[in-house]
């Protein structure tokens, strides 16, 4: 649930990662999104899916900071810019 939170997806995608199937298109959406979010690109996002025992503890422990989604608000208005 966490990782929804940080990928900036709404935590009903936390069902849809309950269904056999369905949750391995959601999980390679949800790890993406979480790349992004990070400001990591596609190949990063392809290297926590294939090597996550290695990956994630470089995005945990490394230099990797933060910048927020792009995804808007519940009221429609964009998310504002995180200086980094």
């Amino acid at each position: 649930i966490v990782m929804i939170e940080i990928a900036g997806k709404p935590l009903w995608w936390f069902v849809l990662l309950l269904i056999p199937g369905v949750n391995v298109v959601f999980g390679i959406i949800l790890v993406v999104a979480l790349a992004r979010n990070f400001g990591k690109g596609g190949g990063y996002a392809a290297g926590l899916i294939l090597l996550p025992f290695v990956f994630f503890p470089m995005l945990a422990f490394g230099s990797a900071q933060y910048v927020g989604g792009t995804q808007p608000n519940p009221a429609g208005d964009p998310l504002p810019d995180v200086p980094g």
